[in-house]
């Protein structure tokens, strides 16, 4: 069994925690259509741990709430270990689990945690994980069969192997710095690097996109910036978040990527939204879209939260940073193909 384990963000005594798992269990057996969904936790819970699956931790007015279901949607997190020999390093995932899953969509898989030991996390592994069922590289879903299992495995293994390069390359660096001890230190002129062997990667967007991004709105130390861009698959909506969690500034906000997106692909309207802890912010995006009548498209706010609670204003702002953005990338303009074109607001 796993340590105990104290959220970030876990609510205060008088805060609605929900129902307990096993009354969410039994709740789900009384439904037909998420009867294996149930069975599946149930299987998850034997194997990480009856204290590794927690209800996703939502902020929700003045505090946190936890919460097994966001809409139509079931979520819950896992605490889980890496693979030997990091057994004693831990990270989180977030399962969402769309209504239609298992008998027509996946799952999708988060990592929540920014660091994994002493390693920040790099836009290459956030990325990767998303792409876990919807990537030729990751795990292989078919109709009516649960996978939840299949991917949290494959992410420990991932990672596992990521942290263990890491540890490699921390070690090998200790190793170069005591041989050096007593050398004099080379000088590099300022338009120069040292030559390390292995050069700074930057993380791109997919090819053809274009992101565009709004001026700040800014309210009581709290700040929204909006971000839009066309996609012509759901299969690049993943990139373009990894790409924005490779900057450090949206990282490191409350919320960094609040979004909504819709993509039609040979005739069927594709569509998803993410809250990313605002709750119900990414279903008030999806609705903006939704009522413009604006496909092809992707839309992620980015809230840095300044000490003080809005209340409802925060939606509000939200909703304006978002509309700045897509108005920015001239997707109210009757065409979003034209979002392609502009170069306003280029990262």
């Amino acid at each position: 069994m796993l340590a105990p384990y104290t959220r970030s963000r876990s609510p205060t005594p008088s805060a609605d925690v929900g129902p307990a798992l096993s009354e969410f269990l039994a709740q789900l057996s009384e439904d037909p259509g998420r009867e294996i969904v149930g069975q599946e936790l149930e299987a998850l819970q034997a194997i990480y741990g009856e204290d590794a699956i927690l209800p996703w931790a939502s902020s929700d007015g003045e505090q946190p709430v936890l919460l097994w279901k966001s809409g139509d949607r079931i979520r819950y997190e896992i605490l889980t270990k890496l693979e030997p020999p990091f057994e004693d390093i831990s990270i989180r995932l977030l399962v969402t689990l769309p209504s239609t899953y298992p008998a027509s969509s996946p799952p999708q898989l988060q990592l929540l945690s920014r660091y994994v030991g002493a390693f920040g996390v790099d836009s290459d592994i956030f990325g990767s994980i998303i792409r876990t069922y919807i990537s030729s590289a990751g795990v292989e879903w078919t109709e009516d069969q649960v996978v939840v299992f299949d991917g949290v495995e494959r992410v420990r293994s991932e990672i596992s192997e990521w942290y263990g390069q890491r540890i490699s390359a921390e070690k090998a660096g200790e190793i170069l710095r005591e041989d050096q001890k007593g050398q004099p230190i080379a000088q590099y002129p300022s338009t120069s690097r040292p030559a390390t062997g292995e050069e700074i990667r930057v993380a791109a967007l997919p090819v053809g996109i274009t992101l565009v991004q709004s001026e700040p709105i800014n309210d009581r130390k709290s700040t929204f910036v909006g971000h839009a861009c066309h996609i012509d698959n759901p299969t690049q909506v993943p990139d373009v978040l990894a790409y924005l969690m490779a900057d450090r500034r949206i990282a490191r906000a409350a919320h960094p990527i609040i979004n909504a997106w819709r993509c039609e692909v040979d005739g069927v309207m594709h569509q998803d939204n993410d809250d990313d802890g605002e709750s119900a912010a990414g279903s008030r995006l999806a609705h903006l879209l939704q009522i413009m009548e604006l496909n092809n498209v992707l839309v992620v706010v980015t809230r840095y939260f300044g000490g003080i609670h809005l209340g409802a204003d925060r939606f509000k702002h939200i909703n304006q940073a978002a509309r700045n953005a897509l108005e920015i990338g001239g997707f109210l303009e009757g065409n979003v193909r034209k979002g392609r074109d502009k170069g306003k607001g280029k990262r």
